[in-house]
């Protein structure tokens, strides 16, 4: 054990010296806002009876490990090492002060055993689950009131066997909504990074109620058709940093929420303060996106240098008629797309309802939006923006944005509607409600 913890020592060590070299070379990065930190103690997985031939069911080892972390760890935190081997498990909660560490080669993954499952109640700002009412599946890696946890490794792998969800997706035999690959609830000061994470049956990484929260050196991997795997999805969240990371999933790469219709309205904690910066990937959804549940408002969110490929939308802000809510002081700058359905679409009609309870009165307000220094080639269609009668969206800022690629013949490149802004360097030129920005007042100054 002795030599185990020198060794895991040295690759923290070496860890914190690339990441320290990174930054000191001029990238510009969030990830400051929480400490990685080094534990004085480590236990192996393999100390707790632990099995790494992927047959072996290992429930009662790691909440065994768990159990020592939280009773009788050592001051300073323990570390959880999984060594190489596939560990298939049952879905384990983690405690505060631990670092979940994957070596390289190592594979943390869940049963398809759908009937062990736990269940456990919806999110208050949901009122229910997201795909059906009642409760929920309980995340695969559940954590609920900690802090100071690190998630972290060589790019070891947590693999949620996602498909048997999905299938019973598609076939409409699911009884509750479907298990998160990660979901972190009022938890604070939380790091993940270094990680693959695979074919979760929902989505994956999901801090909520949270604040201090890194996502760094991840890498996210789902199909195409896989329904719903969004990336990473801060909900009613402060003071989150994406960075650094490949996404390819069947749903968005990213998107910012705050709660649903009337639950997330009278729950009332907005999203804020979230950054995501240097984010690669693909998917038949968004890349960048807001919403759709943004009942509890979502504010300060600032995303640059972003690669996107095969793409249904590269930037979508989302909401609805009964959501309420308001979205402002969002920035999208540095994006380059590619083979991209639609380049930039900010809609007043997206997205479903919990119940039939919503009120029709709750009409969100969306201001103070810059998207810039945006190219895209084989884009078939650069935007819509899209307001409600209402409430029309306004200070919307485009600035410096060109998107090619063959529109269809009898399409007009950008549809528009109640919304105001302004639009500087744009080609194709967008539709006449984004006016020259001296006539704009406060929009000319983002731009």
């Amino acid at each position: 054990m002795c030599g185990l913890m020198v060794w895991v020592f040295l690759c923290f060590a070496v860890t914190g010296l690339y990441l320290n070299r990174l930054v000191l070379a001029g990238d510009v990065t969030c990830s400051g806002i929480v400490t990685m930190r080094h534990r004085s103690e480590v236990i192996s997985i393999t100390d707790l009876g632990g099995v790494g031939d992927g047959k072996t069911l290992n429930t009662k080892a790691f909440r065994a490990a768990i159990y020592r972390i939280q009773h009788l760890s050592s001051r300073g935190g323990t570390l959880l090492y999984i060594p190489p081997g596939v560990y298939l498990t049952e879905s384990f909660n983690l405690t505060s002060h631990m670092t979940l560490y994957l070596s390289k080669d190592a594979v943390i993954r869940a049963t398809q055993d759908t009937d062990s499952w736990p269940l456990i109640d919806p999110l208050p700002s949901y009122g229910r689950g997201r795909e059906l009412p009642g409760g929920r599946y309980m995340s695969f890696i559940h954590a609920d009131g900690v802090h100071d946890v690190i998630i972290t490794g060589e790019n070891g792998t947590i693999d949620g066997q996602g498909e048997v969800w999905w299938n019973m997706w598609r076939q409409r035999t699911l009884q509750f909504t479907r298990p998160n690959l990660i979901e972190l609830i009022n938890s604070r000061n939380i790091i993940i990074s270094n990680v693959i994470f695979k074919d979760s049956p929902f989505w994956n990484i999901h801090p909520v109620y949270c604040r201090n929260v890194v996502v760094r050196f991840v890498t996210i991997l789902a199909p195409f058709d896989s329904p719903n795997t969004d990336g990473v999805d801060p909900d009613s969240s402060s003071n989150v940093c994406i960075e650094d990371s490949y996404i390819s999933t069947g749903d968005d790469l990213v998107a910012v929420k705050s709660g649903w219709d009337e639950y997330g309205i009278a729950y009332g904690r907005p999203s804020s303060g979230i950054t995501i910066r240097r984010i690669t990937g693909s998917s038949p959804f968004a890349g960048i996106a807001v919403g759709s549940e943004t009942s509890g408002g979502v504010q300060n969110v600032f995303a640059e240098h972003i690669n996107l490929f095969n793409m249904g939308v590269g930037i979508h802000l989302k909401t609805n008629i009964g959501r309420g809510g308001v979205i402002r002081n969002i920035t999208v700058s540095n994006v380059y797309m590619e083979k991209v359905r639609l380049g930039i679409k900010i809609a007043g009609n997206v997205g479903d309802h919990p119940d039939n309870n919503f009120n029709a009165n709750a009409l969100p307000v969306v201001k103070d939006v810059v998207i810039r220094d945006v190219w895209g080639l084989d884009v078939q269609r650069p935007g819509s923006i899209e307001g409600l009668k209402n409430s029309p969206f306004t200070g919307i800022c485009l600035s410096k944005i060109n998107l090619h690629g063959e529109i269809k013949p009898g399409t007009s490149p950008w549809k528009c509607s109640d919304v105001s802004g302004a639009a500087i360097g744009v080609s194709p030129w967008p539709c006449s409600e984004l006016t020259s920005p001296g006539q704009t007042g406060s929009c000319s100054t983002f731009i």
